[in-house]
């Protein structure tokens, strides 16, 4: 064995070893362990003994029960209320014939540039007991109740209109794909409208409506942001009751069993829906594809129904974040009033996040978390990507599932998970506790992002012409600088629009680090709920320059990743 390692193990090939060892110890100690404490400490006693103690506390516990019953309720609600709107202001955009479609889209796309729990804020601001609406229904009806805005609907109406972006990035794509000679053809023969796009066009979009739908069920499943803010106490999910768990020493193993059931119904749910995927044939049988032509609606009643819902559904995306703007530059008074003038228009608000160090802390440390976690998570899946391709060995495979593991896993279990972990020091991790610290966001923060890295790295690193690579190899270059010189520019602009997406993306995240900030260190989602109570208009004014902010930088991120797809195609032409 010993001389065998020796032939292996030489001067040349050590960098390599060390780097794939350093690999190992990170997605056994980041990926792999927490996960599986998770699943030991629910089930295994301190003695080493199987225990159900959890599951019995579970089962008699109403609100345990309860919120698993609400995600549960939730996640189907979504899938059939985000897929009714997402399928309709595609349609209304990309497929028939709407007067100012161009500007529909645009409001359509705005919770690409803000959600979570910036989003919320905004609906909360709006609908909530002292918001706009209110103050119109009470002129209509002065005896009604101003809470309305709470629990179950409250949830539903906010999480149905804030995760159809998913539906305006992959529906769209789908919908212009399809080829417009069935359509033709489907005419000719004397198909209606309605038959064409109940027997044509959307079998054709069904894989994708189906792969939709398994984000927004998962989404549901996972919630945590709107549920915590406009579900009141009546309409708790799985999140934000494993979270109040979690900060209980005697409820941690009940926090610990549901993430566990929610990791476990995601994975199902996934798999399930996968399969539902495969078993269906959708395609063009067409050799040569035509471009779909936009399609008027022939019955006037119904292109006027039509143009009404469209408009409507406008109002409805577009009217937190033009408030969300204009009220970012009034007075705490303006606010607290909800009322306009040209008056209370003022440049304080950001004068006063640029100078006051409470102010701007949250929004530099979010920052520092997310440039860090997303440069070492680039890093990290490089690597990992250089040998996966080079490779291509049972240990390059078993290494690709593994870095997959968090897009299976929903992040309230990575997070329970690296609680109950290292609360306590292990050996593998030099002995340091890691709970309460700082560094502990930032290893989750790394964790969540590394799949979405990882396939979006590959794709472009696997469309090289690796003759290049042979080529400075027959020159006498060494591998490393191969890789940095000839290699590294090839995929630079892809890795940098994915740097940039998972910077934005982590800005403002909510989920995760409600469960792992450090209480000095407070993050830009976290510092933003601490600020949604709505009766303080000083706290709505910070929040609604946040979210300006937010929406900035967001905006400017999707310009630029965009612009480097147009420059990518212009170079391959």
């Amino acid at each position: 064995m010993i001389t065998w390692l020796k032939k292996k193990i030489t001067i040349s090939n050590l960098p390599n070893i060390i780097i794939f060892l350093l690999l190992a110890w990170y997605i056994l100690t980041n990926l792999i362990i927490p996960n599986l404490n998770v699943i030991y400490t629910t089930f295994i006693s301190e003695d080493g003994s199987l225990t159900l103690t959890a599951v019995n506390k579970l089962l008699s516990s109403p609100r345990a029960m309860r919120s698993m019953r609400n995600s549960i309720v939730l996640a189907f609600s979504l899938a059939v209320t985000v897929n009714i709107v997402g399928i309709f202001i595609v349609l209304v955009t990309e497929y028939f014939e709407i007067k100012g479609s161009k500007i529909l889209r645009l409001g359509f796309m705005t919770t690409l540039i803000y959600g979570g729990v910036v989003l919320v804020s905004g609906y909360k601001f709006i609908y909530g007991p002292d918001g706009y609406v209110n103050k119109i229904l009470l002129m209509v009806f002065p005896n009604m109740k101003v809470d309305w805005f709470i629990g179950y609907w409250a949830v539903l109406y906010v999480m149905t209109f804030a995760i159809t972006s998913n539906h305006m990035m992959f529906l769209t794509n789908a919908i212009r794909t399809i080829d417009f000679q069935t359509v033709e053809a489907a005419k000719s023969m004397g198909a209606s409208q309605w038959t064409i796009l109940r027997r044509v066009v959307l079998p054709v979009l069904l894989p994708t409506i189906l792969a939709v739908t398994i984000l927004v069920m998962v989404i549901g499943l996972n919630a945590t942001s709107a549920p915590l803010i406009v579900g009141g106490t009546g309409f708790q999910t799985i999140s934000p009751m494993i979270l109040s768990f979690s900060r209980m020493p005697t409820a941690r193993d009940l926090a610990a069993l549901l993430a566990l059931f929610l990791g476990l119904v995601t994975v199902i749910l996934l798999t399930i829906m996968i399969q539902i995927e495969k078993k269906g044939n959708y395609i063009s049988v067409s050799k040569v594809k035509t471009r779909i032509v936009k399609q008027k609606i022939n019955n006037k009643l119904v292109n006027a129904v039509i143009h009404f819902l469209s408009y409507l559904l406008f109002l409805i995306y577009t009217l937190p974040v033009i408030l969300i703007v204009i009220f970012s530059f009034t007075d705490s008074k303006s606010i607290a009033t909800r009322t306009l003038s040209i008056e209370s228009f003022t440049l304080q608000n950001y004068i006063n996040l640029i100078t006051t160090a409470r102010s701007y802390r949250p929004v530099l440390v979010s920052i520092v978390y997310s440039v860090l976690a997303s440069i070492a998570v680039v890093i990290i899946v490089m690597i990992a990507v250089r040998i996966i391709h080079k490779y291509k060995n049972i240990w390059a495979n078993v290494m690709e599932y593994a870095l997959l593991i968090p897009w299976m896993i929903p992040s309230t279990m990575i997070a329970i998970g690296f609680v109950i972990t290292y609360d306590t020091p292990k050996w593998y991790m030099f002995n340091k506790v890691l709970s309460g610290t700082m560094i502990i966001l930032f290893l989750a923060y790394v964790v969540i992002k590394i799949p979405f890295t990882l396939r979006m790295t590959k794709a472009s690193f696997f469309s090289i012409d690796f003759a290049l690579e042979d080529a400075a190899r027959n020159l006498g270059a060494s591998e490393f600088y191969t890789f940095i010189r000839v290699l590294f520019p090839i995929i630079l602009p892809s890795t940098l629009a994915v740097l940039a997406l998972n910077i934005n993306s982590l800005l403002t995240n909510f989920d995760l680090s409600i469960f792992l900030y450090h209480p000095i260190y407070q993050p830009l989602g976290v510092y933003i709920r601490s600020l949604t109570d709505m009766q303080n208009a000083d706290n709505i004014v910070l929040t609604f320059v946040y979210a300006v902010i937010v929406m900035v930088l967001s905006a400017l991120t999707l310009f630029f990743v965009n612009r480097q797809k147009g420059e990518k195609i212009t170079r391959e032409i």
